[in-house]
């Protein structure tokens, strides 16, 4: 008996892993099938009728519930990651940064960092090289988001 329940319980989780983890039609669902569906056969095979009436029945009834216990909102919300995004994009106000202006690196650029121009802190990019942190910048060209500087030499 202890083989025909361990069968069954591999089945429903194969199932499920089927259902929320691999998509379409895969080896897991197979192998779900067949582990149930061999369960069952060997209850009725090795015991009598009702003995696999029995199972047939505990069965069916324990795949629903763990369907149905699956499938509720409050499962789910206990394994997702509930993250918020409270930062934006920060943007380069108009006219405050000018192509000429010089500046310093506070990180890497490497390309993108962080420059500190005009006491504004602001993305930088410097194509083509790798800067390192506290290096003197000018800017080439400036973009909403970002800045395009080269090194000072």
């Amino acid at each position: 008996m202890t083989i025909i329940i361990l069968l069954i319980l591999t089945g429903i989780l194969l199932l499920l892993l089927e259902f929320f983890v691999f998509p379409g039609v895969t080896i897991a669902a197979l192998g779900g099938v067949l582990m149930i569906g061999g369960g069952v056969y060997m209850a009725y095979n090795t015991y009598d009728a009702t003995t696999g009436h029995i199972v047939l029945f505990v069965t069916i009834v324990a795949i629903l519930i763990v369907l149905v216990m699956a499938l509720r909102g409050d499962t789910w919300n206990k394994l997702m990651l509930n993250t918020e995004i409270t930062e934006n994009i920060q943007t380069v106000a108009d006219d405050s940064i000018r192509p000429g202006d010089k500046g310093v690196t506070i990180t890497r650029l490497n390309p993108i960092g962080k420059a500190l121009i005009n006491d504004l802190e602001v993305e930088a990019k410097c194509p083509g090289q790798f800067v390192d942190q506290e290096t003197e910048i000018e800017v080439v060209k400036v973009f909403k988001t970002y800045v395009i500087v080269k090194t000072i030499n």
